[in-house]
């Protein structure tokens, strides 16, 4: 008896537990899946991007007699305009995400965890620049690469804080997710790479449109980065799923 109570016990809490089920998004939708999500990230990219720079020349503009620091005008439109841009970022991804789960949910875990990763990089590289500037000396081209290494680093590695705030809501309909915190971070290294690949081939782009073609090309591929390579982790996530079983009794 004891030992039928124990079974019993054992295969319930199993059949309770969460378990491996179907992926995230259904194999037959994954080709649609990727197209649209690429598409809406570079969507909510470009449309934030021009929506907060403009917020932030218009509130440069409008500065108020009742803020006697400028300097501090000038973070708080900074800090509004990229909320903003968190926001229709978060937003387009969260439109297409919706199906699979709760889009307000991805729409918060985006923001918060952009603004987080965007301060946390801002600050650091603000902190080594303050620190190339204390020399008061010209640096060694050494000194310099070392500094702009230290930095890039600093930008990668911000994006953990960005993959721990999605992954505070994939953990509840997912499993096996942890590797989503440092999502981000991956796509920020590729950024990174190919933005110096970018540099590399400035020689060769006339020096009338380098900078504009440099800058564009930069967001362009950014964009897609950040769209592209978190739609295929996404595609590879499984569901996590209750399976709750009734016992039956002895008859």
């Amino acid at each position: 008896m004891q030992a039928d109570s124990n079974t019993s016990s054992h295969v319930a809490s199993t059949q309770n537990a969460p378990k491996l089920g179907k992926f995230l998004i259904p194999r037959s939708q994954t080709k649609g899946f990727l197209i649209k999500f690429t598409f809406m990230t570079c969507l909510g990219w470009v449309v934030g991007g021009l929506v907060s720079i403009a917020l932030e020349n218009l509130l440069d503009n409008l500065s108020p007699a009742f803020f006697p620091d400028a300097q501090m005008w000038n973070s708080f439109a900074s800090f509004l305009g990229s909320l903003v841009f968190a926001l229709i970022f978060g937003a387009d991804q969260a439109l297409v995400l919706r199906p699979y789960i709760p889009g307000w949910w991805w729409l918060l875990a985006t923001s918060i965890g952009w603004l987080i990763a965007n301060s946390v990089s801002t600050a650091w590289i603000n902190y080594i620049s303050s620190i190339a500037a204390s020399f008061n000396e010209t640096l060694s081209s050494e000194a310099m690469v070392v500094l702009g290494c230290l930095s890039t680093i600093s930008y990668i590695i911000s994006g953990i804080w960005l993959g721990l705030c999605q992954w505070l809501v994939l953990r509840r309909y997912t499993v096996n997710a942890w590797w989503w915190n440092f999502l981000p971070a991956i796509c920020f290294f590729f950024i990174s790479t190919l933005i110096w690949l970018l540099s590399l081939l400035q020689n060769f782009i006339p020096e009338a449109n380098r900078t504009s073609i440099l800058y564009w090309n930069g967001q362009g591929f950014t964009a897609f980065i950040l769209g592209f390579i978190p739609a295929i982790g996404l595609c590879t996530l499984k569901r996590k799923q209750h399976h709750k079983t009734v016992i039956p009794g002895p008859s």
